[in-house]
């Protein structure tokens, strides 16, 4: 069964096409397993008249969520230490 991308109702084989992509590039980035790179996000960003960065800041924003859920985060802040600002070091 092919997905839809909501609201718009676009198949990811059409998206794909129009993008000049494999379908399986679209299914992989809806599915969380692959990342919108700046070919794609210039893509995406030509095809819906918005920006690459808009698409980018999207990646970025699903990476930190997603870092926040695995407790990667967590898992920094304790192994990193705070830098002493008044040392210059």
């Amino acid at each position: 069964m092919q997905l839809s991308i909501k609201p718009l109702g676009i198949s990811q084989n059409k998206l794909g096409r129009d993008l000049g992509v494999p379908a399986q590039r679209i299914n992989e980035i809806v599915r969380g397993q692959r990342s919108i790179t700046v070919d794609t996000a210039l893509r995406l960003a030509r095809d819906f008249q918005t920006t690459p960065q808009f698409w980018l800041n999207l990646q970025s924003r699903y990476e930190l969520e997603m870092a926040q859920e695995t407790r990667l985060v967590e898992r920094i802040t304790r192994e990193v230490r705070n830098r002493d600002r008044s040392l210059g070091g």
